[in-house]
């Protein structure tokens, strides 16, 4: 039986879209596969280079980005101190982690190191301030200088060329200027690397941030010295969770025998961004400011 010439031709075309299918599949999917595999290799290698925190890389890694011109660390230093009831424990520990991270990824060619946690909060036994309250964790003023100068040589030996403290505590600000004072008085021959204590980080929250909250209309009673309104403030725009809102917002007025100097129930994350914009700020062009210093300095020298 003859088979019909259009049956014929449905079938003849059904069988060379066929083979057609399969030649492109067969000779395009690798190269397909190629590029999907060089994406995600360029992407890779991206993500690696916005990883600004050392702890989130290897040491190849970190020698590497060293090798290619990041030669500047930050050093976050926090403390682990009471904040009276509504704010958690660690609140400068995430709070130098967050800004130095923001710091970094405006400053470029700068990664952070760990958090320094234990920082002098005062007299263990008997115990003064902070150390009254449950949780403050304190060590001594040498062991925590011994800490910096350790933690500076350590970064040093690795290639860095800029070691910048950044402590959002201000009871350890001294033992910062004076551990960057001694190394710089050290390595003055040796102008491979500088320590920084950039003590504008912590000032700016005391006096611009300050400013601005009272040209808002608060008092300097309400803003308060520690766990009060500016204090509050920062740490929600920087991490709510870390304060206990639902409560703050029906509490009575804490006070000095809670932990509290200021009254933080007014406090917003708008008002916070105020002081996270001073701190990143400030802190950013202080430190280039002291790079270039460092920088020239150095060419000086060699002249």
């Amino acid at each position: 039986m003859l088979m019909h010439p259009l049956k014929r031709g449905q079938i003849l075309c059904t069988i060379l879209a066929c083979s057609l299918l399969s030649y492109l599949l067969t000779s395009t999917v690798p190269a397909h596969a190629a590029n999907v595999a060089n994406v995600a290799n360029v992407a890779a290698s991206s993500s690696d280079n916005m990883i600004v925190n050392i702890d989130e890389l290897s040491s190849s890694e970190l020698r590497d980005k060293i090798a290619a011109g990041t030669t500047t660390i930050l050093v976050p230093i926090g403390g682990t101190e009471q904040s009276g009831p509504y704010i958690a424990l660690g609140k400068h520990n995430t709070r130098a982690y967050v800004l130095a991270r923001q710091i970094a990824q405006k400053l470029g060619n700068t990664v952070v190191a760990p958090v320094i946690s234990y920082v002098p909060e005062g007299s263990i036994h008997p115990p003064v301030a902070h150390m009254r309250f449950t949780g403050t964790i304190s060590i001594p003023d040498a062991t925590f200088e011994s800490i910096l100068e350790a933690t500076a040589r350590s970064f040093k030996q690795h290639g860095f060329r800029h070691v910048i403290f950044l402590g959002d505590h201000g009871g350890y600000q001294k033992n910062e200027d004076k551990v960057a004072a001694k190394l710089n008085r050290e390595w003055a021959n040796d102008p491979g690397c500088r320590v920084i204590a950039l003590l504008d980080y912590y000032r700016i929250t005391q006096t611009a941030y300050i400013a601005d909250l009272k040209s808002r209309g608060f008092s300097e009673a309400e803003i308060g010295t520690h766990a009060g309104l500016a204090d509050t403030a920062l740490m929600l725009a920087v991490d709510k969770s870390m304060v206990r809102t639902e409560a703050l917002a029906r509490a009575a007025k804490p006070g000095p025998q809670d932990g509290v100097y200021g009254d933080p129930r007014r406090a917003t994350v708008e008002l916070g961004q105020l002081g996270v914009q001073r701190i990143v700020e400030t802190s950013v062009n202080a430190i280039r400011a002291a790079l270039r210093e460092h920088e020239e300095a150095t060419i000086n020298k060699h002249k």
